[in-house]
């Protein structure tokens, strides 16, 4: 029981849920309200899509076990702990991805299934492998794989039909994701530092990185409001998104203004999960509320 939880931890189960939220979202938001869409087709299309963002985080920890052995935040990985064996882990990752790409193709479609796989080599091999090693816009770059679950969910249901307002929800996790990646750069900078990934902290120094996540904080503001202007949803998403932007931008200025960057930074980091957490739901609220009134 105890490997199965450590082969489980590979899978950075968190992140999957936070990935698997704004999928589901993109699912719900496919279909015109007050309809829903096909509950056995969402079920069956998160597992696919969960599997295959899984099979991509075991791959990330292959990848990244030498650096994990030395950095403080991934020391008590299981493979850094020599629990779970390289090859088990890759094993695991394999059949992971397979068996998630086989659902998405054959319960679902072919092209979730294919963009789907393309995001997992965009976050397993072009981000992890070369990226994350190769350039302090890491983060910036490989955002893209990270952003598509919208896209995702939103093809598993209504395939290509009106997915260019996928693509509002996709750059919404784009523009959140240097901030939020940065926030917790500054807090482990040390550790950074020590295996020698270029984050931004460590080539531009904290002065410079506070200034680019506030400024991605105020661009992320106003892409947060894009789903309102382009009529996809209404007043209380509206309200949700500036209230919760308004936040975001708070822990922005205070982690630039204070000089105590780790404590700022951590906090600021653990509210942006709960931002990007929060605007997903609103936005599927939204979707339905209205149809009530």
């Amino acid at each position: 029981m105890s490997f199965i939880l450590d082969l489980f931890r590979l899978c950075k189960l968190k992140v999957v849920g936070l990935i698997l939220i704004t999928a589901i979202v993109g699912m719900f938001l496919s279909v015109p309200a007050p309809y829903l869409p096909d509950l056995f087709l969402v079920l069956i299309a998160t597992a696919g899509i969960g599997m295959s963002a899984a099979s991509a985080a075991v791959f990330n920890h292959i990848i990244d076990e030498q650096a994990d052995i030395k950095m403080l935040r991934t020391e008590n990985r299981p493979l850094p702990q020599k629990i779970v064996s390289r090859e088990q882990a890759f094993v695991w990752g394999m059949f992971l991805g397979i068996t998630g790409l086989a659902i998405l193709y054959f319960f679902v479609n072919y092209i979730t299934m294919v963009l789907t796989f393309l995001s997992l080599i965009g976050y397993a091999v072009i981000y992890t492998i070369y990226l994350k090693r190769a350039t302090p816009q890491n983060i910036v770059i490989g955002g893209a794989a990270g952003a598509t679950p919208p896209i995702l969910g939103w093809t598993s249901i209504a395939g290509t039909q009106g997915i260019e307002y996928s693509f509002l929800l996709f750059l919404i996790i784009f523009v959140w994701t240097p901030p939020h990646f940065w926030f917790l750069a500054i807090d482990r900078i040390k550790d950074y530092k020590g295996v020698n990934i270029p984050m931004l902290p460590v080539t531009h120094g904290l002065a410079y990185t506070k200034l680019q996540i506030l400024l991605y904080t105020l661009l992320l503001f106003i892409v947060a409001l894009l789903p309102y202007l382009f009529g996809m949803s209404g007043l209380i998403y509206l309200l949700s998104a500036v209230v919760l932007g308004a936040v975001f931008i708070y822990y922005a200025v205070k982690t630039y203004k204070d000089s105590n960057q780790s404590k700022i930074a951590i906090q600021a980091f653990a509210y942006s999960v709960q931002y990007l957490t929060l605007l997903f739901i609103a936005l599927l609220v939204d979707h339905y509320w209205l149809i009530t009134l």
